[in-house]
């Protein structure tokens, strides 16, 4: 199994109950194209090193996930890069 590493960025301006429907959707994208979600690290609210969309502030989830098919983490970029909640995103693959 390939490990791989989520991080998304949220936008300050979600009240809590928007942000965790949020990061479901993105864990239900993961699991919808074969990938096994293995932890979720909430970072919190930090500063940005530059404004994006006028804020200064964002809200930082790192999700970790495992999968066999090498298709499944651009399938759900392509899904994340139309939510409208998620301001940056980047997956990688990580290190045996």
């Amino acid at each position: 199994m390939k490990k791989y590493e989520l991080a998304v960025v949220l936008s300050t301006k979600l009240e809590e109950e928007e942000r965790a429907a949020a990061i479901e959707k993105v864990k239900g994208y993961i699991t919808r194209f074969n990938g096994n979600v293995t932890e979720v690290n909430e970072s919190g609210k930090k500063k940005l090193a530059y404004e994006i969309q006028k804020m200064r502030e964002a809200f930082y989830y790192f999700i970790q996930f495992e999968t066999e098919d090498a298709n499944c983490p651009n399938e759900v970029e392509a899904r994340i890069r139309l939510m409208e909640q998620v301001i940056r995103y980047l997956c990688v693959k990580q290190e045996a």
